[in-house]
């Protein structure tokens, strides 16, 4: 839905507009420039110093090619060139004579290039804004990072139809992961999640409805983030909490939970409003991702067999229920399995003695049933999981009985459903 906007404010948004790539104060970066992924650490700086291009060492002998906020301890990073390929020690970014601009490993192996839009590029500069250039001699954009993101986005940077944000795989691990943010061709700005680990996309858990009539999203200067149609008439305001961009830095990124979070860093000790000298949140899409996510195929918010709630600072918990264990301790969104043995099948070994229920309340893993009864008692609901070895988890919720199995998907804590969730498992397993 579009918001309405007053004239007031319409002047302030429209006021500050995106600055173009070559307004910028720069450092030129000369042909045959060349950086080396090592302990030297050699980066090209922008002129304020507040951003760097160059090589972070991810994990030890593994190294990113990026750009990063260069003042804050965090060096938080904005853009890569090889998130799904660390390089090796050793491997090289050159700005070649003939203005090729690659990224190649230790044996001179191609990794990664930049795709220009013309000839005769003369010289790379690291922005002020965050956006590294490659221009000719007039000045002229020929790439720039800020057409190529990752999964952020920065004030004055825009996002066309067709442009796309992927989110980071996990905290720590910067390959491409599970979520997508894009403007498409036909105007709507959509966030999906995807059929990981192909390209092609699921479902779509926040849009602006806006097909036919998107046209670019605009980050802006005064911090405001919002899409436009072609005659530049504000449609939707994806972040409409704003600070100056001279006293914060500020950052809108898809997160590897699938919520994009418009992000603020005071610059200086005694900025406006107090804020501790840390990333904070200023606004975030969608409110309660848990929810939002109800997919027929993949594993909803968080993996499978595990269920989503909403942290009392907004954030999205993956949780495995009393019994099981997360897949992969470094990824909290890697699912849960088990920590017993499941149920025998056997007619005569039913096991229906060996094991119990664990009560969840307000949880739910919608889509996973495969049987349903009403009306019955909450009692006749855990005997009939109990009788049957397939039964992983009953929802009984008003006199309604459904049966799930592995793997359960789209699990999560709404206090709006009510009910509750009888986990089965082991009498040895069941503490809490």
């Amino acid at each position: 839905m579009a918001f309405a906007v007053s004239i007031r404010m319409l002047f302030v948004l429209l006021f500050f507009l995106p600055l173009s790539a070559t307004s910028q104060p720069y450092r030129n970066v000369t042909l045959g420039s060349s950086l080396t992924a090592n302990n030297a650490n050699s980066i090209w700086l922008s002129p304020s110093g507040e951003f760097a291009f160059g090589f972070q060492q991810i994990i030890p002998g593994g190294y990113l090619l990026a750009i990063w906020f260069n003042k804050i301890t965090e060096r938080t990073i904005v853009w890569s060139a090889n998130r799904d390929n660390l390089v090796q020690e050793g491997s090289k970014v050159q700005l070649f004579a003939d203005g090729r601009f690659e990224l190649s490993d230790p044996r001179g192996q191609q990794i990664w290039a930049a795709t220009l839009s013309g000839v005769g590029v003369a010289y790379g500069a690291m922005l002020d804004t965050g956006n590294f250039v490659l221009a000719n001699n007039s000045s002229v954009v020929l790439w720039q990072s800020f057409e190529e993101p990752t999964d952020t986005l920065l004030p004055t940077q825009t996002l066309n139809q067709d442009g796309r944000l992927v989110s980071s795989f996990s905290k720590t691990n910067y390959s491409r992961g599970r979520f997508l943010f894009t403007l498409q061709t036909d105007g709507n700005l959509v966030s999906y999640t995807r059929n990981f680990p192909m390209d092609d996309v699921i479902f779509a858990y926040w849009s602006t409805q806006t097909m036919g009539s998107g046209f670019q999203v605009i980050f802006n200067q005064s911090g405001y983030i919002f899409l436009v149609a072609k005659n530049g008439s504000i449609l939707n305001f994806v972040a409409s909490n704003a600070v100056s961009t001279s006293q914060f830095y500020q950052r809108a990124i898809l997160e590897y939970d699938g919520v994009l979070r418009h992000y603020v860093y005071p610059k200086y000790a005694h900025s406006e409003g107090g804020r501790a000298m840390a990333w904070s949140t200023m606004d975030f899409i969608p409110s309660n991702i848990c929810t939002r996510i109800t997919q027929s195929t993949g594993s909803g918010a968080c993996g499978f067999n595990s269920f989503c709630s909403l942290g009392t600072d907004q954030m999205p918990n993956c949780d495995c229920p009393v019994g099981y264990s997360v897949v992969d301790p470094n990824d909290r969104m890697s699912g849960c399995k088990p920590k017993f043995a499941a149920q025998n099948c056997d007619e005569e070994a039913r096991e229906t003695d060996l094991f119990s229920f664990i009560a969840l309340p307000n949880t739910d893993w919608p889509l996973s049933d495969y049987a349903y009864f009403h009306p019955v008692t909450e009692d006749w609901c855990r005997q009939v999981c109990l009788d049957d070895c397939f039964c992983t988890v009953a929802i009984y919720r008003d006199g309604n009985c459904w049966k799930k199995k592995y793997p359960l998907s789209n699990g999560r804590v709404d206090s709006n459903v009510g009910g509750k969730a009888l986990i089965k498992i082991r009498n040895n397993d069941a503490t809490v």
